[in-house]
């Protein structure tokens, strides 16, 4: 895991500020407005710490629960569990962490076209956490997608909790498993591509194409702007 950068005091404290607000406005302009003024901050000082609005707050709340699904993790032992429980159990925790309401705000938010881009990177940035915080050390394309499906298995999921209204989100926790389980699928159809002598001469020409396909350089490093998850 990068070393843990610590979130911006300011924004957190805006954040705090607009949490009791977003459930009833969401994340919008009224919203930030009322923060500033809760808070006590000063609107040139909010502005410098979040030069967008409530979409900085948004960013901000997301981050917050990476950083609180990280450190519960690393508080547990994982050890006994199979590797496919492990991933489950991270998203699982993901979820515990952050406020049913105020992720559906944050759905809304997100699902604006000039916002939606946002919310990608965000959910790419939880995946990659889990992924980092579970040892992952893929160098090549393989980095990408596992990035890629668990981003997909966490957007859908969450859509899914949105919705459910079965005890303790079992309905929930059931789909969460079924989708982990569609990963692991496929990650042992390409093992078995791999291992198979003629299926790996079959797909020799596009498999050296994608060994030309590498890591980011600032992979699991947080100097390097876009590599982290734990930035403010």
């Amino acid at each position: 895991m990068p070393a843990r950068a610590y979130p911006d005091p300011t924004r957190e404290k805006l954040l705090d500020a607009a949490l009791p607000n977003v459930i009833f406005d969401g994340w919008g302009p009224d919203t930030f407005k009322k923060a500033v003024a809760d808070s006590g901050v000063s609107q040139a000082l909010a502005r410098v710490s979040a030069p967008r609005g409530s979409l900085d707050l948004a960013a901000a709340y997301h981050k917050r629960g990476d950083r609180q699904m990280v450190e519960t993790l690393e508080a547990e032992d994982l050890s006994a569990m199979r590797f496919t429980d492990r991933v489950t159990h991270a998203v699982w925790v993901r979820m515990q962490v952050v406020d049913r309401e105020i992720v559906r705000r944050g759905m809304s938010l997100y699902s604006l076209p000039h916002t939606a881009p946002e919310g990608t990177r965000l959910v790419w940035e939880t995946a990659d956490a889990i992924w980092n915080l579970l040892g992952d050390t893929s160098q090549d394309v393989n980095w990408y997608t596992k990035r890629a499906t668990l981003s997909g298995v966490i957007g859908s999921t969450m859509l899914f909790w949105l919705g459910d209204d079965s005890e303790d989100f079992t309905a929930t926790r059931d789909f969460l498993e079924r989708r982990i389980g569609d990963v692991m699928q496929i990650e042992k159809a390409k093992a078995t591509v791999r291992d198979n002598k003629a299926l790996s001469t079959l797909f020799a020409l596009p498999n050296a194409f994608l060994g030309l396909i590498k890591a980011p350089a600032g992979a699991r490093r947080d100097d390097v702007p876009g590599t982290t998850t734990t930035k403010p």
